[in-house]
């Protein structure tokens, strides 16, 4: 069994990070990883949900579209009760939403993010860059 450490944040919004190698196998470890952090500061199961369905999208994005070796997930909560999760990568090359052919098995990754979060994009480094999602507790409530 293997076992994802997560460090919680030194400085800023509180939260958690931890690195994963970049392939299929660690989505189930980053779903787990948020599904735990957001129980632990008391978000509802619907955020939760929304969270660990976030998480797997970024996360397959980076293994499938780019030569990353690790990933950093970082679950972030912020002052206005709102969750980041962020997914790293060492590509220059931007997400972007596309229409998928009616029956294509993929290619709907990035709606769903937008689907499921209240705002999400992508912050570039000279290293790569970091797709995050934000998801509102108020917001899922709503819906």
């Amino acid at each position: 069994m293997t076992m994802t450490v997560a460090q919680p944040n030194a400085i800023g919004a509180p939260g958690y990070t931890t690195e994963l190698p970049c392939v299929r196998e660690s989505v189930r470890r980053a779903r787990a990883l948020v599904s735990n952090v957001l129980a632990a500061w008391g978000m509802d199961d619907d955020m939760a949900d929304c969270g660990k369905i976030i998480v797997t999208e970024l996360l397959a994005n980076a293994v499938e579209h780019t030569e990353t070796p690790v990933s950093k997930v970082i679950i972030e909560r912020r002052s206005n009760g709102t969750v980041r999760i962020g997914v790293s990568d060492r590509s220059h090359s931007v997400p972007h939403l596309k229409t998928a052919a009616l029956h294509a098995e993929s290619g709907r990754g990035l709606s769903l993010v937008a689907e499921m979060s209240s705002l999400w994009g992508y912050d570039t480094h000279q290293w790569g860059k970091v797709t995050w999602a934000v998801i509102d507790a108020s917001a899922r409530r709503e819906q």
